[in-house]
């Protein structure tokens, strides 16, 4: 029994051992385990496992059990956190160089927002906030974001008198306010009750909302005027960062990198199977729209971003002129 007991407490320490050796980073989201972005993120937590052979981890924590993304940012902000999903949106009050993401109808096609966060422009807004005490590792393309409610918005018209849930974003109130709505801040996770309770009569998001989040239980339209194209945003903090070596810092990289190429192969499938679910199977209408009405409407916009700082202005000249030719 003693030698037993011996056997079992030297293969303990052994354990022991080997998880201290690990640096394990947390990160904190909104969505659900089964959410395209927190699949997306399993997979590259193993891929980094792989590449650093077990020497980095991360633990991925769902579902806002850290805190709202708001709340999460702040911790990584100030190390209290490693790592965080955010989107571009929410990210525009910790670093304003998202806001040039965030103008409504900026990308004039997948081709072209996939050519801009793969590219140079992506990687200096990723690195634009390092001296805000984080840096963005990834893009992981959400779609293009839609209004949804229990009637149809096929013009800015179908907005006047409504209260429409929007992040926490300068840039998405304003552009509901010029839309004719008024716009209403409210975590992510209390929305379902809030549209289901009347708090809000409408929303914005990617398709995925009315089945992942279930709000196709209480909208009955979703109208793809496909105002926006926000990506979710991976960061990490400048202290969890630095306390990487070279070569993990690179392998972080490596399997971000990954990530945001196969997340992006498998995104429009992901949003094609949610239209068809709450169409088919949550009684959800889907309508298409005449963008020119909402373009014209938001252009006041573009002159105010840019107004901001010769940076933004700089960054907006920049993703319009990346736009493919004929698009």
């Amino acid at each position: 029994m003693t030698l037993r007991i011996a056997a079992l407490s030297a293969t303990a320490l052994v354990a022991l051992g080997t998880a201290a050796t690990a640096q394990t980073m947390r990160l904190s989201h909104n969505h659900p385990p089964d959410h395209p972005t927190h699949v997306s993120m399993q997979w590259m937590a193993d891929r980094l496992d792989e590449l650093t052979e077990g020497e980095v981890q991360i633990q991925i924590f769902p579902n806002a059990q850290l805190g709202t993304q708001r709340e999460s940012m702040e911790l990584v902000q100030n190390c209290a956190l490693e790592m965080a999903r955010s989107n571009a949106s929410e990210l525009e009050a910790f670093e304003q160089n998202y806001a040039a993401m965030n103008l409504p109808y900026i990308f004039d096609s997948e081709e072209h927002f996939n050519d801009v966060v793969s590219g140079e422009i992506g990687q200096d807004i990723l690195q634009s906030s390092v001296d805000k005490g984080f840096r963005g590792v990834a893009f992981l393309t959400e779609g293009s974001r839609s209004f949804y409610a229990q009637k149809p918005i096929l013009s800015p018209d179908d907005l006047e008198g409504l209260k429409v849930r929007v992040q926490p974003s300068p840039s998405a109130i304003r552009m509901v306010e010029l839309l004719g709505g008024s716009p209403t801040p409210i975590s992510y996770g209390e929305l379902y009750s809030a549209l289901q309770q009347g708090v809000v009569d409408a929303a914005e998001n990617n398709p995925t909302a009315l089945t992942n989040s279930r709000h196709g239980e209480v909208v009955s339209d979703f109208s793809l005027d496909e105002h926006t194209t926000i990506p979710s945003v991976v960061v990490i903090s400048n202290c969890a960062w630095d306390n990487l070596s070279p070569e993990h810092q690179e392998a972080m990289m490596t399997a971000a990198s990954e990530m945001q190429d196969r997340h992006r192969e498998d995104w429009r499938a992901t949003a094609q199977a949610a239209l068809d679910e709450a169409e088919s199977e949550m009684g959800v209408e889907i309508h298409e729209v005449d963008k020119a009405p909402f373009v014209e409407a938001v252009q006041p916009m573009y002159d105010e971003v840019a107004g901001q700082s010769d940076e933004i202005a700089d960054l907006i000249g920049r993703i319009q002129e990346a736009a493919p030719s004929g698009s």
